[in-house]
């Protein structure tokens, strides 16, 4: 069978896709490029905005009007959420809930269900991303995932090491420890936190860096911080902290757990320990009850953070969500603070760029790339020119930065 793949969303949609497809190919299935010569099409869905929605459902139209006799098995946060919706976009559709998703390979014919979301890495790729915690339990007023993410999970602490360490051996440079709330994560078998997951896997051999991906600030401890710092070169001195907004009253409207205060002890707590660290963070522009004084706000504290670079999201409303019920701004006006803040992260990437001229970073190649490109550990891009290996980890002297890029040459 002849199976081509989907994802929309999130790091852990696509881990989870990833899971899918390897248990499907160790079954004797093919992976195709198109969905137009597929026997089996899977559609791994996201909510998180209208726009994902939109997506998702203009995918699955195209195709079941251009390639009828397709199996289409659609699952993730729309289909888990919106059966309805994505039954009408693809009337033969197969729904797997999210909490049934690591059945799909078994719907297919495989033996082996994708029981762990254990990976053995992205085709083609030099990032590997490994699943150790989902679930959300917060509910923050504008955000639809704890509807659909109802179920809190954590991989068993010895699951979580074996797959890194296979995955170190495959030769993948980095790997990304990912989650819904990564910060909850405890093995179900010993109780163990994020930091003994990140100490044991730094003690692994082999040449790789481990990255985590968002950390809420609350979850920030010494115990995390110390492990973090105790594996040297193999953490990347890079955390994505999520804000959503800088006003104290607004966080409160939005029910965020955390306030701009914990946000900026946490980034005190991170810079005290890796001094030169990028903190990137998300931010949502024109929540419905912001006023003008409370974007200003936001704007303001951003600044102040010196953050690295923002994801700056525009106020979708969620069905389902307390926010929901609640009276949008104008669009016109949910558009120019998005805009603003978007200009604010371009300042903020140009200026991590422009810091970095001079400097020698060690950049993991990504392959296939043309021209020659890869991240360094505080995650920015580095184009790459010189002799040297073209894979790998390569040392780069950075010799230029524009519109937020940086140019390297490869000295080894």
């Amino acid at each position: 069978m002849k199976v081509f793949v989907k994802t929309f969303g999130c790091r852990v949609n696509q881990v989870e896709t990833q899971a899918v497809l390897e248990k499907l190919l160790s079954a004797g299935h093919s992976c195709c490029e198109s969905y137009l010569e597929a026997d089996a099409c899977i559609v791994n869905t996201c909510t998180v905005t209208s726009r994902a929605d939109s997506d998702c459902a203009r995918f699955l139209r195209l195709v079941s009007a251009r390639n009828p006799k397709a199996r289409i098995v659609v699952t993730g946060c729309y289909a888990q959420l919106n059966p309805e919706k994505v039954l009408s976009s693809a009337p033969a559709a197969e729904l797997v809930p999210n909490p049934r998703k690591q059945e799909i390979p078994l719907l297919l014919g495989a033996p082996e269900a994708a029981s762990d979301w254990s990976v053995s890495g992205l085709h083609g790729r030099t990032r590997a991303f490994v699943k150790i915690q989902d679930g959300c339990d917060r509910f923050c007023a504008y955000c639809a995932v704890p509807l659909a993410r109802t179920g809190k999970y954590s991989k068993p602490l010895r699951s979580a090491i074996a797959e890194i360490r296979a995955l170190a051996a495959s030769g993948i440079g980095e790997i990304v420890l990912s989650g819904i709330n990564i910060g909850d994560y405890r093995c179900p078998e010993t109780g163990a936190p994020l930091a003994r997951v990140l100490k044991e896997a730094a003690a692994l051999d082999g040449e790789f860096r481990l990255r985590l991906s968002s950390v809420e600030a609350f979850s920030f401890t010494p115990e995390l911080l110390s492990a973090a710092v105790s594996a040297g070169g193999k953490f990347c001195s890079y955390f994505h902290i999520p804000l959503q907004t800088g006003s104290p009253s607004l966080a409160l409207d939005m029910n965020r757990k955390c306030s701009p205060g914990d946000f900026a002890a946490a980034v005190d707590m991170v810079r005290a320990a890796f001094p030169g660290v990028s903190i990137f963070s998300d931010v949502i522009a024109g929540y419905p009850t912001e006023t003008d004084a409370q974007f200003r706000e936001t704007f303001d504290f951003i600044q102040a953070m010196k953050l690295s670079g923002l994801h700056v999201f525009s106020y979708s409303s969620r069905p389902g969500t307390a926010a929901a019920k609640l009276k949008p701004l104008p669009p016109a006006v949910v558009k120019a603070r998005a805009q603003e803040l978007r200009a604010l992260d371009r300042r903020l990437r140009e200026g991590l760029a422009r810091a970095m001229v001079g400097t020698m970073q060690s950049v993991l190649v990504e392959d296939g790339t043309r021209p020659l490109s890869g991240l360094a550990e505080n995650f920015q891009r580095v184009l790459l020119s010189g002799g040297g290996k073209a894979s790998g980890f390569v040392r780069a002297e950075i010799i230029s930065a524009d519109d937020g890029l940086c140019r390297g040459r490869i000295i080894s």
